[in-house]
């Protein structure tokens, strides 16, 4: 890991949270929060500022002041809290979540945004995409396809509005793929679709075209063989030996049962997705497993919903656990460094490590270095 990015010093943001050590000086850090506080992402918002709260009271200083600021529905919106932060002295920011709030926010100097998105084009200058992006996922499928000694895969992405994200991922990761599809999602088209893909009508009619070949000839286990042939969907194998789907909820489970259909099962063939956030209706659905997915470090998210649920009697949201590991990465950057630097520290390239895994910063994108689970028999177990 050393030779592709600087580690920043050796103490992590884990370490932090457990050994408060005293700042470069005796000035506050001031934290800008922009998050939805009215409208109806309000509820999303309010878990954020509670994930903060918490994130303070676990790095026990006086020095971190927060000051939540609401986002608004639009980028104009935005910007405007955006500027009253400014003018309180904030040239750091958590936050707006959403992509369409960022556009704006260059005309903001001097303050560097932490956004919660995972989108990654188009981005100004001085905001950081902290989502989970479609190359730190790929790095991991990456890796994960390596260890299968997989040859040849093939990609599928809905035809939708993270399409460009998709294909900037595939090109930053170096993933390999053999071709890369881009379907409709209406179920008839899918079919259609994923039935060319497979070459399903070929390898069906290869079926029947055996079936009568052998109901034709004089051979002596005619009856047994065609026992043998009714047993079986197609003959004939794809040209791919593992699927990487990046579609989500219902539509994931479309394409995959499209794929069964075409007699191409996950038994078979790997079945790779992206990120599903633990979505525990896959676990329900056994006829499409066994597939793998990329995500973050599960035992560090349970343990920090059991920690929010007991401080506010409620379940947090993956975006509350990325925004407490922002305040404590910010608190980081702030040990023994002139607190006028923080713009310029998180343009460089750094490594750390937060509850929600391993992450560094680079090109105005924190990258995530993720697990990588497998669903099978109804169960979740991590691979790696």
């Amino acid at each position: 890991m050393k030779k592709y990015f600087k580690i920043f010093q050796i103490i992590f943001i884990s370490l932090v949270y457990l050994y408060p050590i005293s700042v470069y000086s005796e000035e506050k850090i001031k934290i800008g929060l922009l998050v939805p506080m009215t409208g109806d992402d309000k509820k999303l918002g309010k878990l954020i500022i509670e994930s903060v709260r918490i994130a303070l009271k676990d790095i026990d200083t006086n020095q971190l002041e927060i000051y939540p600021k609401d986002s608004g529905i639009n980028p104009t919106q935005t910007l405007k809290s955006a500027f009253e932060l400014k003018e309180m002295g904030i040239n750091i920011v958590i936050g707006p979540i959403y992509h369409k709030n960022l556009s704006y926010l260059e005309e903001v100097e001097d303050v560097i945004f932490l956004s919660l998105t995972n989108k990654t084009i188009n981005l100004p200058k001085n905001v950081i995409s902290s989502g989970v992006n479609a190359t730190s996922q790929l790095n991991t499928i990456k890796k994960f396809i390596s260890s299968k000694e997989i040859n040849r895969t093939i990609f599928l992405t809905p035809k939708l509005d993270y399409e460009a994200e998709i294909k900037k991922g595939i090109k930053n990761s170096k993933i390999k793929i053999s071709k890369h599809y881009i379907y409709e999602t209406e179920p008839t088209k899918l079919t259609s679709q994923i039935e060319k893909i497979t070459n399903y009508k070929k390898r069906k009619q290869n079926l029947l075209d055996e079936i009568k070949r052998v109901e034709e000839s004089d051979l002596i286990d005619k009856e047994k063989q065609l026992e043998k042939l009714e047993k079986i969907y197609t003959i004939g194998d794809v040209n791919f030996d593992s699927v990487i789907i990046s579609d989500f909820d219902e539509s994931l489970k479309s394409v995959i049962t499209s794929l069964l259909y075409t007699d191409v099962s996950p038994k078979k063939k790997i079945i790779i997705t992206f990120n599903q956030w633990f979505d525990k209706s896959l676990l329900k659905e056994e006829s499409i497993q066994p597939i793998y997915y990329p995500s973050i470090n599960k035992k560090n998210l349970d343990d920090f919903k059991k920690k929010f649920f007991n401080e506010f009697n409620e379940y947090p949201n993956y975006l509350s656990l990325l925004s407490y590991d922002l305040v404590g990465l910010i608190y980081y950057l702030s040990l023994n460094n002139d607190l006028n630097d923080l713009v310029r520290l998180f343009k460089k390239r750094n490594s750390f490590k937060g509850k929600i895994g391993i992450f560094n910063i680079k090109d105005n994108k924190i990258n995530h270095i993720l697990n990588l689970y497998e669903i099978r028999n109804g169960k979740l177990t991590e691979i790696f």
